[in-house]
């Protein structure tokens, strides 16, 4: 049986707009990697492993329904994903919680920036052809 706040939560995904569901998966990265650094420094490893390989799913999920010819920017954004995802299996296996904070900080402004596009484009749609 599946309980009111996983209902809540899989209808506010299906119902959610593309740009709405990139902030949530950035949300839910930039969660994952400030509780997988907490979990670093308090030496919880299996927590930091859990949050850690949540957060490359994700930035897994990003890089492959990114569309490279979309806009200019594109590939750089593609790179980075690939740094990123670099960068915390080096953390994860060296428990490096300051690589994962290094990563949350790129990743921190994306989230706000893709937060205001989603916010602009819901406030002024475009027009319809």
């Amino acid at each position: 049986m599946t309980s009111p706040l996983n209902r809540y939560l899989q209808d506010s995904v299906n119902t959610a707009s593309p740009g709405k569901l990139l902030v949530m998966l950035y949300d839910r990265l930039v969660m994952d990697l400030f509780q997988g650094e907490e979990a670093l420094r308090t030496g919880d490893r299996e927590q930091a492993n859990d949050k850690l390989n949540h957060a490359q799913e994700i930035i897994l999920e990003l890089r492959t329904t990114l569309d490279v010819d979309a806009w200019a920017g594109a590939p750089g954004l593609a790179n980075l994903y690939g740094f990123l995802l670099t960068e915390l299996i080096g953390a994860n296996i060296a428990r490096d919680a300051d690589r994962v904070a290094a990563c949350r900080a790129l990743v921190e402004p994306l989230r706000d920036a893709w937060r205001e596009a989603a916010a602009a484009a819901a406030t002024h749609p475009a027009p319809v052809a």
